[in-house]
């Protein structure tokens, strides 16, 4: 009994002593980055670009001279026109969020692949300074006219016109398949 004891109470201290470097590894920041973007039409030649990015701190201590880069835009087909590409924030405090926005502007008809933004901050425990990366953007089709974007404008002044008429149409389809279709089932039952 008493060896038994003594082997649970080493098997709690091996347990200390081994879990105490990782709990100080889990305080530190944890950071998270979510980039999404919108594209609007301005007229038949220019379409305006918003980006949106929100910088979370998930870990379990600040960040410090956090930084936002998103440098991905090539000058030869954007202009900037609100705001800067980048921002910096002293300090970013566990489970805190920060965002930061910008608009450019396209004359360019293309298709965009951007990078994901990159963020890097400091931490207290640590010399070099840290990255971390935004989610990635979908491929971007600036001042695209799409065969698919004009049939779901078609097909939408369809049903908001005619939706009524279609779906009363549908019904009495479907009633007089059922009425001059009886059911195998049915059929089966009457043989026997």
């Amino acid at each position: 009994m008493e060896k038994a004891f003594r082997l649970a109470i080493l098997a709690v201290l091996a347990l200390i002593f081994v879990s105490s470097p990782f709990a100080n590894a889990s305080e530190s920041p944890f950071i998270v980055a979510h980039k999404r973007v919108a594209l609007k039409k301005i007229n038949s030649g220019i379409e305006r670009i918003s980006v949106s990015i929100d910088v979370y701190n998930r870990g379990s201590a600040t960040a410090y001279d956090v930084t936002l880069a998103d440098d991905s835009w090539a000058q030869d087909v954007f202009d900037s026109v609100i705001g800067n590409t980048s921002k910096s924030w002293e300090r970013l405090d566990a489970g805190s969020l920060v965002s930061h926005s910008f608009e450019l502007e396209s004359n360019v008809k293309t298709i965009y692949y951007g990078a994901p933004a990159l963020v890097t901050y400091r931490v207290l425990t640590k010399s070099r300074l840290q990255e971390a990366y935004s989610t990635p953007i979908l491929p971007l089709k600036i001042l695209s006219d799409t065969e698919s974007g004009k049939m779901t404008e078609k097909l939408k002044k369809l049903l908001v016109n005619y939706g009524s008429h279609i779906s009363a149409l549908l019904i009495v389809i479907l009633f007089m398949h059922m009425v001059f279709n009886p059911s195998k089932q049915s059929g089966n039952k009457k043989r026997h």
